[in-house]
């Protein structure tokens, strides 16, 4: 699979793209966890030293207002409170020797932090 950004036939509900490598990645430790019943949940909550810090994280739960894009067998999950600061935003995931781990892309995001967690 490539590193470019995934495509989805349906509308992205919550406007976020999940390049290839991500969506790799997601399904390797999905695939190591044993589990088919996980989604990624991505969300934008209050906190670090710029205001804002994204959570990424594996989800067996539904919530209200959640809206969610299938990009080729893995299910991204946005709560309706975080698709604003989140509209736009790709998800990558690098493995290289200066980077390791999933990064996200935002053009909503106006500066961050030194430590590059956080953002405004």
């Amino acid at each position: 699979m490539s590193d470019t950004t995934l495509t989805s036939d349906i509308t992205k509900a919550h406007g976020i793209s999940l390049t290839g490598a991500a969506a790799t990645k997601v399904k390797n430790l999905l695939e190591q966890e044993g589990r088919d019943d996980l989604r990624l949940r991505v969300a934008v909550q209050p906190g670090g030293c710029s205001g804002l810090i994204y959570q990424l994280y594996f989800d067996e739960r539904y919530l209200e207002g959640d809206e969610t894009v299938d990009f080729d067998g893995v299910e991204v999950i946005v709560d309706n409170m975080s698709i604003p600061y989140l509209d736009g935003a790709s998800i990558d995931f690098k493995d290289t020797i200066s980077e390791q781990g999933f990064t996200i892309d935002n053009p909503n995001a106006a500066g961050s932090c030194a430590c590059g967690d956080s953002f405004h």
